[in-house]
């Protein structure tokens, strides 16, 4: 909240509107969590480290907002629904800003893999707006755009809790290693609530407005049975009738291409946990693997 404060009421509000809304913290939490597998860890780096995460997180959040048109982030209205997209794509950029004047305080290494880290998120986010190149396959370009636009950052999190406690590089690449994987797992569910949940905080359908595919509609639009014609039409293209929604929707809930993704998400979670293997044993590692389950039980 402090990171987040401006020189004027107005801003101090819009750039701490979805801050104070809540969330998960899930990429802070994993900063905290790789810096406890190991002792000395200086708990204000440790703060940083985590703050550097959650701001720069939560300015993707601002700018995403604005190109998916939501309406909601984290049960309260979204900042370009509440100011308009010029205030909220102009926040995300302050909180951009405040992310690297926090980085720069904990060293040069720690600023080139968060710089490195927001490149990749920018990159995935412009290739999900791009889609995949002529005869690339659709499910593979999708988990590319998950690694980038999601994984990257959640990755980061776990590295820069190994930095902070003094990790070495097999550990860290460990980690890193975990956290991509985990990452991707935890779009992959995120993803899957936007089908399944109508409490999640989110608009529920957001990607099929948008026509941005996912795993359990990639996987139904590589089936040809002449059954699913209907919906694969539906998931095939953007979705502006509000009536499509809540058929794509409740098809999408009831069709075994979800029950198939589910398990895939499942699967992808025990190969994040087998990468936890070199690191220290002990309570946070326990913590970490534990994530692996939760990220897949998950419902909001």
């Amino acid at each position: 909240m402090e990171a987040a404060r401006a020189e004027t009421d107005f801003v101090t509000e819009a750039a701490s509107h979805i801050i104070r809304a809540g969330g998960k913290r899930f990429r802070p939490m994993l900063v905290v969590l790789a810096s406890q597998l190991y002792p000395g860890a200086e708990p204000e780096r440790v703060d940083k480290a985590a703050i550097v995460m959650e701001l720069t997180h939560v300015a993707s959040l601002y700018h995403d907002d604005v190109m998916d048109d939501a309406d909601v982030r984290r049960n309260v209205p979204s900042a370009n629904t509440r100011w308009g997209n010029s205030v909220a794509i102009l926040v995300g950029d302050l909180l951009f800003a405040r992310a690297s004047s926090t980085v720069a305080t904990l060293g040069p290494e720690y600023v080139l893999l968060q710089a490195e880290t927001f490149a990749r998120l920018v990159q995935g986010q412009i290739a999900e707006t791009q889609g995949p190149a002529e005869g690339q396959d659709p499910l593979e370009f999708y988990l590319s755009v998950i690694a980038d636009k999601t994984a990257s950052l959640i990755a980061a999190s776990a590295v820069f809790g190994g930095m902070v406690a003094g990790a070495s590089h097999e550990e860290l690449d460990a980690l890193a290693r975990f956290g991509e994987e985990i990452g991707t797992v935890f779009q992959l569910s995120d993803d899957i609530i936007d089908i399944t949940s109508t409490s999640s905080g989110k608009t529920p359908g957001t990607d099929l407005r948008e026509g941005v595919p996912t795993l359990p509609t990639l996987m139904l639009l590589s089936s040809d049975d002449p059954a699913d014609s209907r919906l694969r039409d539906l998931v095939s293209r953007q979705l502006d009738n509000e009536a499509e929604v809540s058929e794509a929707l409740e098809l999408l809930r009831a069709h075994p291409s979800l029950a198939a993704a589910r398990d895939e998400v499942a699967r992808r979670a025990e190969v994040a946990r087998s990468y936890l293997e070199p690191l220290p044993e002990g309570p946070a590692r326990d913590a970490l693997s534990a994530l692996c389950d939760q990220v897949v039980t998950r419902s909001n």
